[in-house]
């Protein structure tokens, strides 16, 4: 494909992270509001819900529901293209299939918020409970799910190393704005990462148990953080870092570079700190 050819997967990727930065700021907003007020951190779905019943809520979602379709198609497009230049190696083909699921586990919650808008949305209560039992059901389901259980740690892991090591500044423009507000950004990755690990323990922690019902999506994470010790101020941290979360894909909406669409003639936060890193030793 010649460079010009995706150009339109730019404008696409931009709507995409920045409705999944409505999603993240929308769950962290209430969250936190909840938390105040004495209640329980909110997860994604019960986020939503509680989105429909507030001012302005179906524009919101409606957004989200354009936002998740946008992300979806951007992660779909840039694995099969391989945008991003993940390569054709073992380790490119792990992160190009991962660009997948993300993208499909991101199609849901588009699917949840037009749901809400032009359907009456359901109970509100998580169905990861049902589905979880259906595969233990299986032969060997229990190990279904506790393999899917360690490849979500995997991901949390994944998330909570590309902000610790900061891998991020490969695909962000290098401005103002990027170089100063890294340390939000980072916290974001590392809170995005300890909920997704926590997401797959519960599923670990089902298939031990033989217990379905000890699956369950960020809510129930929440919950299970809550109550660690100091799990009050442990869950506000969380959902602080899930505000930084919120910035950083509003980021990438921005400032995110695609290298085989965008080319090389954008400077990288990555290589201005490089460049900078070489004067300081010459």
């Amino acid at each position: 494909m010649g460079k010009t050819d995706l150009s339109w997967a730019v404008p696409v990727m931009r709507a995409g992270y920045a409705g999944r930065g409505i999603v993240y700021l929308v769950v962290a907003g209430f969250s936190l509001y909840a938390i105040w007020r004495g209640g329980q951190a909110k997860g994604t779905q019960s986020a939503l819900h509680q989105l429909e019943t507030t001012a302005g809520g179906y524009v919101i979602l409606t957004l989200i529901f354009l936002g998740m379709l946008a992300y979806a198609l951007w992660r779909v497009v840039a694995a099969f293209y391989d945008l991003e230049c993940r390569g054709n190696d073992a380790k490119g083909l792990v992160a190009r299939t991962g660009m997948i699921i993300t993208g499909l586990l991101h199609l849901s919650i588009g699917f949840l918020a037009f749901s809400l808008v032009f359907t009456s949305g359901g109970s509100g209560g998580s169905s990861i409970p049902s589905w979880v039992a259906s595969i233990m059901a299986l032969p060997g389901g229990r190990w279904i799910i506790a393999g899917g259980g360690a490849i979500i740690i995997g991901a949390g892991i994944h998330y909570a190393i590309k902000g610790w090591k900061e891998k991020y500044r490969q695909f962000l423009q290098a401005n103002h704005f990027t170089l100063h507000w890294n340390p939000a950004l980072k916290a974001g990755l590392l809170a995005q990462g300890v909920v997704i690990a926590v997401v797959g323990l519960l599923f670990v922690f089902a298939a031990w148990h033989a217990n379905p019902s000890e699956a369950g999506g960020t809510e129930e994470a929440f919950s299970w953080l809550t109550h660690q010790p100091y799990g009050w101020a442990l869950i506000a941290a969380v959902c602080i870092g899930l505000l930084g979360f919120s910035l950083f894909c509003f980021v990438n909406a921005a400032y995110r570079i695609v290298p085989r669409v965008t080319g090389d003639d954008i400077e990288t936060v990555a290589a201005r700190l490089e460049a900078k890193a070489r004067q300081a030793t010459s």
